[in-house]
């Protein structure tokens, strides 16, 4: 689901820029020795997945009629995106980054009812999601951290938390019955 959630964020920005202006890849792969070679436009990058421990401990069964299904509790993941603006200027990048704010600004929560998105091969099975974008805003430090970490050449960018992607995967651990009711002894002291 973190490829397809992404797929659908990009979709959704480029038909909001009406262009192909995002692209799926990471930033730190960006040729950097030739820069007139470089790639053009803004990239979207993941940076950091975190589970949602709060949401750990959910049960995670199905009942249907007097059956339930047990499986493992779905992991809820908090994605961290990077939009990497490097377009041929950096007026133009700036540009870009504040239209890829404005389409948030406009739209922060994503449903399969809000979203219009192509259903390719790689999205044949995505009917049902649901998740929020909301501005992340790092540290400077935390900043030069994470720059340093995709090669130390810093683009004009900015970071978005998406909230709580689902991930499950369709294996039941043990069938049982519904109790339908209870035989208990009567104590008469």
């Amino acid at each position: 689901m973190i490829f397809e959630v992404l797929q659908v964020i990009t979709e959704e920005v480029n038909t909001y820029f009406g262009t192909t202006a995002i692209r799926l890849e990471n930033i730190a792969n960006v040729d950097q020795q030739d820069v007139e070679s470089e790639p053009k436009g803004v990239f979207l990058t993941l940076l950091n997945m975190k589970e949602e421990y709060a949401l750990k401990n959910r049960t995670n069964n199905e009942i249907s009629n007097t059956e339930v299904s047990y499986k493992n509790p779905k992991v809820s993941l908090n994605l961290y995106l990077l939009f990497s603006a490097n377009n041929s200027t950096y007026k133009e990048s700036l540009k870009s980054l504040a239209k890829v704010i404005e389409f948030f600004q406009g739209k922060r929560i994503f449903t399969q009812d809000n979203t219009n998105f192509k259903k390719e091969d790689e999205l044949l099975n995505v009917n049902n999601f649901r998740f929020i974008v909301d501005l992340f805003t790092p540290s400077f430090e935390e900043l030069n951290f994470i720059w340093g970490t995709l090669g130390g050449k810093q683009y004009p960018s900015v970071i978005y938390k998406v909230s709580l992607i689902e991930i499950e995967r369709d294996a039941i651990m043990k069938k049982g019955t519904v109790i339908l009711e209870l035989e208990t002894p009567i104590n008469n002291n």
